[in-house]
């Protein structure tokens, strides 16, 4: 089983919508019970609020259920239960790094390393949950590609 763990800052907005847009990708090959997909926060601003009403709508538009997701910040102990972590910019690789330490393991990404590099924008800040989408769906797919090789 491949266990991945998507990270943003506050796990309402990018790192959620990644967890839901890849396990929808993964359910439409048919192959949900080869992978374990999860999503954290590196800071604790939001621990256990719901999915920001932007991305909430996205999600319902297109059909996938999130209603159980809180968020949640990642632990160090996660370094060694995934076996990818999967952040949207450079930003969250720096927090994450203060929590689980040196990436021993090469298992910390950017998302759009996978596709064509770059960030993923906070759409906290932008407001354009478009393309936050747009970047989230190009980098899951191409992430999925990568793992069925």
């Amino acid at each position: 089983m491949i266990k991945i763990l998507f990270i943003c800052h506050g796990n309402i907005c990018r790192s959620p919508l990644a967890e839901f847009i890849m396990k929808n990708l993964v359910k439409k090959e048919g192959l949900e019970n080869d992978f374990y997909i999860a999503s954290c926060a590196t800071s604790t601003e939001e621990i256990g609020n719901r999915v920001y009403p932007p991305i909430a709508r996205i999600l319902d538009r297109l059909g996938i259920d999130y209603s159980e997701k809180r968020a949640t910040q990642v632990k160090k102990s996660d370094y060694e239960k995934y076996d990818y972590l999967i952040c949207m910019d450079a930003n969250n690789i720096r927090n994450l790094s203060r929590i689980i330490g040196n990436d021993t393991e090469n298992k910390v990404h950017l998302l759009l390393d996978f596709a064509d590099g770059g960030y993923v924008a906070d759409p906290w800040y932008s407001d354009d949950f478009e393309t936050c989408l747009n970047d989230i769906t190009r980098g899951c797919e191409a992430l999925l590609e990568k793992l069925k090789q």
